[in-house]
């Protein structure tokens, strides 16, 4: 791939996992209208999953080799049905804005996990200190989460929705358990078959999670209002194929925590889409949570942002240089 194409990809890239995931919070939402929670995940991953590798096989790729699917398989349950499938699960008692700032946590979770740089990520000052930050900012926006901020979720109970925070964080280190996986365990087929593979397990899997929850039981196709089966088609072909695919490919390319940023502008999206399209809003002590917790993620990234390249650094001190002669030239005698 050039350089030059790969320099539009990558900020595409990022746009689609910035601004489709951080709907795709809301989109859940409008689908639990209408699914329970791992029938609607099961349903949008192996839809999607049967469409892409369709259209894989029928341009002569191959998708025969175990060892692949073993390595797709361990990333698409641990990403898609344990990530994305419990925070469907938490919305059936949360509004999307607030699950979507619970997932906010996710850079934390890749460096905590990813104990081979620890070294690398505890020589900057900068990311202790906004660890200790960000979860001084998850206290308190949990803090302000236990009473209920819409009138859908008013008569949730308020431990069930601790419970629903809780569950929504450990969909997040599940979230990072598989990205890490699959940067470091790629699977030798293209990029399209290994997320075609990958979200057919999940699928699967999240069928199965559904048949052990009896989740089948009473469930009626016709029963499903419009709105719901809107959600579960942006979940399969926006959602799960674009935003995904992006997402995968961006984590060949660039660092696994920096392609994480996705989690503290998804909740930006999300809290201006459900205010948008379902009049969901937060309250003050959950804003200033949130707040704090973008801070310390901030912190956590910012040598990553403000960090320069040795040819950077080489023209600063050529332009230094030059400056410094020319004061000693023009200096008053």
């Amino acid at each position: 791939m050039s350089n030059s194409k790969n320099k539009w990809l990558v900020p595409l890239a990022f746009t689609n996992i910035y601004v489709i995931w951080g709907i795709t919070f809301l989109a859940i939402s409008f689908g639990l209208k209408g699914f329970p929670p791992f029938i609607l995940s099961g349903l949008r991953f192996l839809v999607a999953g049967i469409l892409m590798i369709g259209y894989l096989l029928s341009k002569g790729e191959k998708a025969n080799s175990l060892i692949n699917w073993k390595k797709n398989a361990i990333t698409g349950i641990l990403i898609l049905t344990g990530g994305t499938g419990l925070v469907a699960w938490g919305e059936q008692y949360v509004t999307a804005s607030e699950a979507a700032i619970s997932i906010a946590t996710g850079p934390f979770w890749f460096i905590a996990i990813d104990r081979k740089n620890w070294k690398y990520y505890f020589s900057d000052k900068f990311i202790p200190i906004g660890l200790v930050i960000g979860f001084v900012g998850l206290v308190l926006f949990l803090k302000g989460s236990v009473q209920p901020s819409n009138a859908v979720h008013a008569a949730v109970d308020g431990n069930l929705r601790i419970t629903a925070f809780i569950v929504l964080g450990l969909s997040s280190v599940a979230w990072v358990l598989g990205s890490l996986y699959s940067k470091k365990n790629p699977a030798s087929q293209s990029t399209f078959m290994n997320i075609a593979q990958q979200l057919i397990v999940a699928g699967i899997a999240a069928f199965f999670i559904a048949f052990l929850r009896k989740e089948w039981t009473g469930f009626s196709v016709s029963a499903i209002p419009t709105s719901a089966w809107l959600g579960v088609l942006f979940l399969i072909f926006f959602g799960s194929i674009v935003a995904y695919l992006s997402y995968i490919w961006l984590l060949s390319v660039k660092p696994a925590a920096l392609v994480s940023t996705h989690t503290y502008i998804n909740p930006i999206v999300t809290v201006i889409a459900g205010w948008i399209v379902a009049n969901q809003s937060i309250n003050g002590g959950q804003l200033y949570g949130l707040a704090i917790i973008l801070l310390g993620v901030l912190l956590t990234n910012v040598t990553k942002y403000f960090k320069l390249s040795k040819r950077s650094k080489v023209k600063l001190r050529r332009v230094r240089r030059f400056f410094n002669r020319t004061n000693k030239r023009y200096q008053p005698i």
